[in-house]
């Protein structure tokens, strides 16, 4: 989740709609300039007791945060806690129940993402091994209940934590107990805008099954491969899901515009602190009738902020998130970003995949996606087959994509290499919650806690 840095006192007012729109616009760049930006979160635990750390303990995430400053990031603050990191790697920042997450960097091609990946992993690590602690990575606590995890001192997370509830009945797992990998991407005009955002919509459920990786949940398996993406059909209806809209006929900026005006509020940011807003309208804050800040109109930091706090498959910023995959190790770290450069950054690949699911209609999508979590590649295709069925076939277009790309490193290898995770786990069948699970019924007789030393970085 996002990092406050600064207030939004001194940024625009907005005095006019069309800005809203505009700043969409304002993310358009040309094939030349689209980069990759990579995030990651994995859990933080004691390796003496597999317990999670707490913000303030000695050799806790405060402390963690601290100790990674000696490879030259800078810490961020609020309110006095060192919250964030920052540095030429991107952010290094905290999830709500202390998840450590790295917001890599805009970066030009898959070996520098790979690479920035490898340097996190190697510093954390380090850190790591000097404080006692380990880092796990997987789409859900495997053990863990709600009341055995901590909460950081991040005021947005206050509010969030109030809210969830309200709305739904897993927004505080969502929040404590997971972890995903994500890819933000970059669009050349509204029109490459809508196709990326539909053909990511529509195969975000490949990406979920072949990332599941959260079949346990307090020690125990719970039904699902991805139980984090489960988590999501319950989290808050009015700022998850597929978005029915991206496929309708017309859809542009001004039509996300609308969505997240439609959005309830989570906060304001002023003077360093966040003010409750939550399930308040942004329209009314348009007109100066938010009753939290009366008279007050929002300025365009606000809209950034408020464009943060809706959680659909797909995200529209000024580029596209791609959100439906479960944490995992370092190899699929980089494979995820692989799998959706490839289809979506080689404008044959982007024609090829529109046309894989092209013909599915809005209950289709809606059926395959709200399978996926329990069935994985297993899920039933429309009109027959399984997710299986196509998922060689997207991969083949991911791989077309990127060799048409041609981006080279010093041994003169492509990017194709990274999609190699994902080609195994379609030639077997078999996703990484498959596979854990098989250890945990045989090898690890049903103890959960093995997972620790199994699952590591």
């Amino acid at each position: 989740m996002s990092t406050k840095t600064v207030s939004a006192s001194e940024a625009p007012v907005i005095e006019h709609r069309s800005q809203l729109v505009e700043y969409f616009a304002r993310g358009e760049k040309p094939a030349s300039r689209w980069r990759i930006g990579t995030e990651h979160e994995k859990f933080v635990y004691r390796t003496a007791d597999c317990r999670a750390p707490s913000y303030d303990e000695p050799g806790g995430i405060r402390d963690l945060l601290m100790a990674l400053t000696e490879f030259g990031w800078t810490p961020i603050e609020e309110n006095g806690h060192v919250i964030a990191l920052s540095g030429p790697d991107g952010t290094v920042s905290l999830e709500p129940a202390g998840q450590l997450e790295l917001s890599g960097a805009p970066l030009e091609n898959l070996h520098q993402t790979c690479a920035e990946t490898g340097r996190h992993l190697e510093q954390v690590k380090a850190v790591g091994e000097k404080l006692g602690l380990g880092f796990l990575g997987l789409g859900m606590w495997p053990d863990k209940a709600r009341t055995d995890l901590p909460v950081m001192p991040k005021g947005r997370y206050a509010i969030m934590l109030r809210h969830m509830p309200r709305v739904g009945t897993m927004g505080l797992d969502m929040m404590l107990r997971t972890c995903t990998i994500q890819v933000n991407l970059d669009y050349a005009s509204e029109a490459d805008m809508a196709k990326k955002f539909r053909v990511g919509l529509a195969l975000q459920p490949l990406a979920t099954a072949l990332f599941a990786n959260s079949p346990l949940t307090e020690g125990h398996p719970n039904g699902m491969l991805s139980y984090r993406s489960h988590i999501w059909s319950d989290t808050d209806p009015h700022r998850t899901g597929m978005l029915p809209f991206v496929f309708e006929d017309g859809f542009g900026y001004e039509r996300y515009t609308d969505y997240a005006l439609d959005v309830p509020m989570y906060f304001v940011y002023r003077d360093g602190r966040y003010i409750d807003a939550a399930g308040l309208s942004f329209r009314d804050f348009l007109k100066g009738e938010l009753s939290v800040l009366p008279g007050e109109k929002p300025t365009m930091d606000d809209w950034a902020d408020h464009l943060s706090t809706a959680f659909p498959e797909v995200r529209l910023k000024t580029f596209l998130e791609m959100r439906g995959a479960d944490g995992g190790p370092w190899g699929r770290i980089c494979a995820l970003p692989a799998l959706w450069v490839g289809l979506l950054y080689d404008q044959g690949a982007l024609d090829a995949a529109w046309d894989l699911v092209k013909g599915w209609s809005m209950a289709d999508r809606e059926a395959l996606r709200n399978a996926v979590p329990r069935l994985a590649l297993d899920a039933p295709l429309p009109g027959g087959g399984t997710l299986r069925d196509i998922a060689g076939e997207a991969l083949a277009i991911a791989h077309r994509g990127l060799a048409s790309r041609a981006r080279l490193n010093g041994s003169g290898d492509d990017e194709t290499g990274f999609l190699g995770p994902l080609h195994e786990i379609v030639r077997t069948g078999r996703v990484p919650a498959q596979l854990l699970l098989d250890r945990y019924h045989a090898k690890w007789d049903g103890d959960a806690c093995a997972i620790y030393s199994e699952n590591r970085f």
